[in-house]
């Protein structure tokens, strides 16, 4: 089975949130941290730095930072049918004949009519 990858990032909103709040921690970061706990303050405002430029291209650009990446496989009736089995034309000819023969009623041969049709 065909495996996909699509990347996913966070929507406009949550990442405009983000970046404010990732703004008031920078914020903090150079007002409070940095000068009251030294080295630590530089890696807390750096962080905070790091975490408000991502949320802000996701924000405010127009392809963003994907979070995440979502890997998906193809079920076995996303596959298209194989050489062996009747083509959709095939298929509903068969159907209007079981219906003329009078094998299967009027609702039975709309139903798989519509069934078949789906496929397309």
């Amino acid at each position: 089975m065909a495996r996909r990858r699509a990347r996913v990032r966070p929507g406009r909103i949550p990442s405009l949130l983000s970046f404010l709040v990732g703004i008031a921690f920078v914020i903090i970061g150079l007002l409070a941290v940095i000068p009251m706990a030294g080295p630590f303050g530089l890696l807390w405002t750096a962080v905070a730095v790091g975490i408000t430029v991502v949320n802000g291209i996701n924000a405010f650009g127009k392809k963003g930072v994907a979070s995440m990446e979502i890997e998906t496989e193809d079920q076995p009736g996303d596959t298209p049918p194989s050489p062996a089995e009747p083509d959709i034309r095939e298929r509903l000819e068969q159907l209007k004949e079981l219906e003329a023969a009078g094998l299967i009623t009027r609702e039975e041969y709309e139903k798989k009519r519509e069934e078949i049709l789906w496929e397309l």
